[in-house]
């Protein structure tokens, strides 16, 4: 029983650099599978996520090392079709195989996906582009898909939402396929162009990756490539609220602050100053956040990933705020558990209504998912007292050694091991 205990009420200071974007290297993994030969992803993460996604090429026939912060990734032509049902349940983006198989072995069968429970997330979107491809699909009463195609043909694809799974899967998929692929609606979010720039060193023909409609002239084959993974945008806005919940001081490194601008301007809304530098950002937090209304949006809008970061920030603040989740149904768990820790917080369908209160108070509380769990230690370092953070499996899927890197500023957490 592994828990994160916090001693909180610390303002944090000093330098902090955030680690690959954990949103962008797992596709990068699955597209290794389009071409034989090795692939290198450098500035990789070694988080939860990496790893199962490591065992699941490996179970595919590939082989998977990490060494010094990147990821060789060997593709001896030899895969198989079937990712074992345990891997594939234990992790959504598990289900970006199935785009680069179909395209070079014309099967695949496995199981529906899983991951954190935030909502629906249905795949649909990813089976109407395949079967658009030319894939022939069918589920069966034990919810395995398969998918099997001789050929993929470039076609036009509108997605009903601009899904960044299925925006990916699909790009992988047209990337093989025979002639020129339109990807409507798709997804805008910087993970997007960081695939299309692995596959276009890969030799793919790609265009207007960030916008959206993307652009895929189908080509024979592919070869490996080595690429570096951008940083994690979710990681630099999780260490900005710390920043701005703790009234600290923190230079953060790494990040692009392109990819944080909607971050940015809200906590500036909030009464956060932010300078940003060529390489990163500087926060600086003042006694008590100014309440602020938050809408999550596709990118460019606020992403939802920083939502529950963001409401345990303006728990502190100095009158109501409101959220409205506009991309998932169920992601105010975090709610109930801010709540232990005094928070006044009310939850109504996709609204959640925050009246800040002066402090927080050390309690026992869950990660009830990834981000969740981010916004438990936001919380906990902001409160007084002592907070225990269990189910922390859930935050070491996407902050590669967060107690490390919050330590060296000054916070006072660490990961304690109970019988």
């Amino acid at each position: 029983m592994r828990k994160i205990v916090v001693e909180g009420g610390l303002p944090l200071r000093g330098q902090i650099e955030v680690s690959g974007a954990k949103n962008a290297v797992l596709p990068l993994m699955a597209a290794t599978l389009l071409a034989d030969g090795v692939s290198v992803i450098e500035d990789s993460p070694w988080l939860a996520d990496v790893e199962t996604m490591s065992a699941v090429l490996s179970s595919l026939g590939l082989i998977c090392d990490y060494i010094c912060g990147s990821l060789h990734i060997n593709n001896a032509g030899r895969m198989h079709t079937e990712p074992p049902d345990e891997l594939v349940q234990r992790m959504r983006a598990s289900f970006l195989v199935m785009g680069p198989l179909l395209a070079r072995c014309g099967r695949v069968r496995m199981s529906l996906p899983g991951g954190c429970a935030i909502g629906a997330r249905p795949i649909d979107l990813h089976l109407k582009g395949l079967e658009a491809l030319g894939a022939e699909i069918s589920i069966d009463g034990n919810g395995y898909i398969e998918a099997t195609a001789s050929r993929l043909r470039g076609c036009q694809i509108y997605l009903d939402f601009p899904s960044v799974g299925a925006t990916e899967n699909l790009m992988m998929a047209a990337a093989l396929a025979e002639g020129s692929t339109v990807i409507g609606n798709a997804a805008e979010e910087p993970e997007i162009v960081d695939l299309s720039n692995m596959l276009s060193a890969m030799g793919a023909k790609i265009k207007g990756a960030g916008t959206n409609i993307i652009r895929i002239k189908g080509v024979k084959e592919l070869k490996p490539a080595r690429h570096t993974v951008i940083p994690d945008r979710i990681e630099a806005g999780s260490f900005m609220v710390i920043a701005a919940a703790t009234g600290g001081e923190l230079i953060i490194t790494n990040v692009i602050t392109e990819h944080i601008k909607s971050v940015t301007a809200k906590l500036r809304e909030a009464g956060v100053k932010v300078e940003e530098g060529y390489d990163g950002v500087h926060v600086i937090g003042g006694p008590r956040p100014v309440p602020v209304d938050v809408t999550t949006l596709p990118y460019p809008g606020f992403p939802t990933d920083m939502q529950a970061q963001f409401m345990a920030l303006l728990t502190l603040a100095g009158g109501t705020s409101v959220i409205t989740e506009t991309v998932f149904e169920n992601r105010f768990r975090h709610a109930e558990e801010l709540k232990k820790m005094s928070a006044d917080i009310k939850t109504n369908g996709h609204s959640a209504v925050i009246n800040g209160v002066k402090r927080l108070r050390g309690a026992v509380v869950e990660a009830t998912d990834l981000r969740a769990g981010a916004a438990m230690i936001v919380a906990a370092l902001a409160a007084e007292g002592i907070t225990g953070i269990g189910n922390i499996q859930h935050i070491e899927r996407g902050y590669e050694n967060i107690c490390g890197k919050l330590t060296a500023v000054g916070a006072k957490i660490k990961v304690v091991e109970e019988k």
